[in-house]
């Protein structure tokens, strides 16, 4: 025989862990790089303000320093990992499982990253030979070490983390699952993550593209985003090696 306690009680519905779909993905996506966009103005206006220049304009935004830009696009990451990482938190499922930060094994990073060591070969031979004016390569100064080890940290820590975590981690879970499959996300992941790097020219969005599809495929075979997140760096830390400094 039930008491009132049993009689009043209700059924909770079971909160399920999901898979985001297709659309939920993509729009989860966009509010990431919107936060990474709008912390990143934010962080400079911050630090512009507090150097003493109350009044400023659009224009002396584009001119600040190279540190305190780099500074800004970090605390951007940081945002926009933690919109994934809300949206992962809705789902109810575990950040790491969700976007496979499956730690690689020894051999995987040494396959990966001899690869990765041929394509950028194959960068600088095809520079040489295909693109309009050779291979391209930007020329940055800094004002100092600090500065230099601050755009450091933005090239080849905060940006690989933030990216892979969102298009071969986030992007790739949702899209694979979806009708999508696997082959046609990894197409689609790297065809948006070139268009994306507008600032650059034709021939190196086109290699962005090329090495997008790479790491889509180191992400389905080995179901690892930390062997993503290593071999990006390892290639923005080529770029690095490869510009002219003043």
């Amino acid at each position: 025989m039930l008491d009132s306690h049993d009689r009043n009680r209700r059924p909770v519905a079971a909160q399920v862990p999901k898979t985001w779909d297709f659309m939920e993905t993509t729009f989860v996506a966009l509010v990431a790089y919107g936060a990474l966009g709008l912390t990143s103005w934010l962080a400079l206006v911050v630090l512009v303000v507090t150097q003493g220049r109350a009044a400023f304009s659009p224009a002396q935004l584009q001119a600040v320093p190279t540190g305190w830009d780099s500074a800004a696009a970090i605390f951007g990451c940081a945002s926009a990992i933690a919109v994934l990482w809300i949206a992962v938190g809705m789902a109810r499922r575990e950040f790491s499982e969700y976007l496979a930060l499956r730690w690689p094994t020894r051999d995987e990073v040494m396959s990966a990253l001899m690869i990765t060591t041929l394509l950028c070969l194959g960068e600088i031979v095809f520079g040489t030979l295909i693109a309009p004016t050779g291979p391209s390569s930007s020329h940055l100064s800094f004002s100092g070490i600090g500065e230099l080890l601050i755009w450091l940290v933005a090239l080849c820590i905060a940006a690989p983390i933030m990216e892979e975590f969102t298009f071969r981690g986030f992007m790739f879970r949702g899209w694979s699952e979806s009708f999508l499959g696997p082959a046609a996300t990894i197409v689609l992941t790297a065809a948006i993550w070139g268009a994306i790097h507008s600032q650059y020219d034709w021939w190196v969005r086109c290699w962005i593209i090329v090495s997008g599809l790479v790491l889509g495929h180191f992400r389905h075979r080995t179901n690892s985003t930390w062997l993503t997140v290593i071999v990006h760096a390892g290639m923005n830390f080529f770029v690095f090696l490869t510009m002219r400094q003043a």
